[in-house]
Order: structure tokens, then sequence, then C-alpha cells
């Protein structure tokens, strides 16, 4: 994995803007390993998922993450600092498709983890229960009760829950919590880290800023699109600054 170029980020920008943020995490995957299919990057659990993004963005804007919060109490802003380390679960990342198994009451289960594809198939849910019961049936691969198979529709709430459970224990990095206290109110509450959300505002910002630096260069110097997003960001300031200089002679 290296780095997004200039030419990179406004890509991704603009064949983002209307995906869904679960397709706009694998097309910053797609740039990240461009030889890899695009299902074997959707068949990654969401930990794994999450774990690549955050390397990425690692590579592309440094370590240091600033954020904000706003406090569900009284509603105050808060705004903080984060370092990939702090959200970063482990220091590599297991394979894919690994197979998991879950003992509760009579029932036994093999499952697998949630990834891209499960969660798309979710999308416009918004009861809990009902996503849990969804992503378990898509995600259990062999239920069996006292060495007896049966369906997964014989699962009770409690052993959907139970797998919910384990299904976060086993891929941790799919939800990274932060915990929050508000310095006007002396609330607490936590709030789950997005990554995707998070990279995607960045980029968002960076490809803006880049575009606006194309149309000052070409406006001044003539160049194209291509040979300014090729230069590097030391270079393009430079010309920026003598561009302005030159303006307000």
């Amino acid at each position: 994995m290296r780095s997004l170029s200039a030419q990179n980020i406004i890509q991704i920008w603009e064949i983002g803007q209307g995906q869904h943020p679960i397709d706009r995490a694998l097309t910053l995957l797609a740039f990240a390993y461009p030889d890899q299919l695009a299902d074997d990057l959707a068949a990654l659990s969401i930990g794994q998922r999450d774990w690549y993004l955050l390397t990425l963005r690692q590579l592309t804007f440094g370590s240091q993450m600033e954020s904000y919060a706003e406090c569900p109490k009284c509603a105050e802003r808060l705004e903080f600092s984060l370092n990939v380390a702090d959200i970063r679960v482990a220091e590599s990342i297991t394979v894919v498709n690994q197979e998991y198994t879950l003992t509760s009451g009579e029932f036994q289960l093999r499952f697998r983890l949630p990834n891209s594809k499960d969660l798309a198939a979710v999308v416009g849910y918004q009861d809990v229960n009902t996503v849990r019961r969804l992503i378990g049936q898509r995600c259990v691969l062999e239920v069996s009760c006292d060495g007896v198979a049966v369906t997964d529709g014989e699962l009770s709430p409690a052993v959907i829950d139970e797998l919910a459970l384990q299904m976060a224990q086993c891929d941790p990095q799919a939800e990274v919590l932060l915990n929050l206290d508000c310095p006007a109110c002396n609330y607490n509450w936590q709030v789950i880290f997005d990554i995707v959300a998070f990279f995607w505002s960045e980029l968002s910002t960076q490809a803006k800023r880049l575009l606006r630096e194309v149309h000052t260069l070409a406006r001044f110097y003539s160049w194209s699109e291509t040979d300014i997003l090729a230069m590097s960001a030391t270079r393009r300031q430079f010309y920026l600054d003598l561009s302005i200089r030159e303006q307000g002679v």
C-alpha cells in the first residue's frame, strides 16, 4: 500500500460523490490495492477494511487526526486530537474469511465475520434487532442443536445478541469507541469513531483545495490539470505564492 496521490484524491472524490459510504470505503481500497479484485476487497471483514483504511489515511495525511464532537447534553463543541495508534486495535491484521464458532446453551454455531456486502444488504433498516437478525442469517454458516443440524430461524433473540457480541469481539477494529468528557457540563459519553466518514471528509476537503490550486495555476500559467497535479505539494505551493505576488505587483 502507498499513499494517495493528488490525482488519486480528486478521482476518488469525483467517483464517491454519488456513492454510499460503504461503496466509498471500497473505492478507497481499490485505489490503495489496484491489483486486488473488487469481490476480495468487499469480502474483508469490517474490522479488516477499517484497519486498511486507517493505514491508508496515515500514509496519505499522517498519523495525527483533528476531530470534534458535540456534547449531547449541553451542545458544547469539543475539539480534540487523535493519533492513528490510539484507535488501531492491532499492529497487524488477520487473514480474510476466517471462520469462528460459538456455543450458546444447546446451540452450536459456525460463522464468519460481517463484511461490506452484509452491511449493504441491511441498508435502510432502522431497527437494531432486525439488522442483527439479517446479518446473522447471512454470516451463520452452520447451526446445530445438541449435535443435530437446524436452521438459523430457530435461534432466539438472545442467541442472536450473543452472536453479535461474539462477532464484535472477533473483529474489534470494526467498532472503535471514544470516551469523551465535556469540559462545560462534565458529561461523559461514548461515540463510535467512523474511519470511513472521517477519511472521506478529509479527502473531500483536500480534493476541493487541489482543484482550487489547479484553477489558479492553470489560469496564471496555462498549465494542464495533469501537469499541476503531478507536482509535489511543495512545488505547487511555491508557484501559487509566486502567482499571488505577481498579481499583487
